[in-house]
C-alpha cells in the first residue's frame, strides 16, 4: 500500500503543478488581451475559473496528505497520548465518510445530472459534467487517504509520545 500511496502522491503533485502552470497561462492570457490587445477573451477566464475548481479540490486533497490543511489541535494536544489516537481516529473516519457521501455519491449524482441533458459552458462550449468529475475524483482520493491514516494509526506500535 505504501507503494500505491506514494505513487498517488507523485500523480497529484504533478497534476497541481500542471494545474498551476496552466492557469498561470490562462490569466496572463486574459491580462495582455485585455490591456495590449484590447479585445478581451472571454475563454480563457472562463477556463482559469474552472482550473481554479480543479486545483482547489486537488489542493485539499494534497495538502490532507501532507498534513498541511488547516486543523485545530488546541484541545487534542492536552489528551494523553491513546486519547488522542482516538480523537485522530475518528477524525480521519470522519473525512472518509464526508467524502463518501459528498464528494463520491453527490458527486457522481451531479456529474449524472450535468451530462443528461448536456450543460455547456457559456464561453467554451464544455459540458460543465468533466468540470464536476474532480468531485467524486477528489473524493476518492479523500477515501484513499483517510483508510491509509487510520490503517497507519491502527497498526503503529508507538504513542504520540515516541514512547514504545
Amino acid at each position: 500500500m505504501s507503494k500505491f500511496i506514494k505513487w498517488l502522491d507523485l500523480i497529484i503533485s504533478n497534476i497541481l503543478i500542471f494545474l498551476m502552470f496552466c492557469i498561470v497561462l490562462a490569466v496572463s492570457w486574459q491580462v495582455f488581451s485585455r490591456y495590449i490587445l484590447h479585445a478581451p477573451s472571454s475563454g480563457s477566464e472562463e477556463f482559469a475559473r474552472f482550473l481554479l475548481i480543479w486545483i482547489g479540490l486537488l489542493g485539499a486533497v494534497y495538502s490532507y496528505r501532507t498534513k498541511s490543511h488547516l486543523g485545530l489541535n488546541i484541545f487534542t494536544n492536552k489528551m494523553p497520548a491513546k486519547k488522542q489516537r482516538v480523537a485522530e481516529l475518528f477524525s480521519h473516519s470522519m473525512v472518509f465518510i464526508f467524502s463518501f457521501c459528498a464528494l463520491v455519491l453527490g458527486g457522481s449524482n451531479l456529474v449524472i445530472l450535468t451530462f443528461n441533458p448536456v450543460q455547456t459552458s457559456a464561453s467554451l462550449g464544455l459540458s460543465v459534467g468533466y468540470i464536476y468529475t474532480v468531485l467524486p475524483i477528489s473524493g476518492v482520493m479523500f477515501c484513499i487517504y483517510s483508510v491509509n491514516e487510520m490503517f497507519t494509526l491502527l497498526h503503529s506500535n508507538t504513542d504520540f509520545d515516541g514512547e514504545i
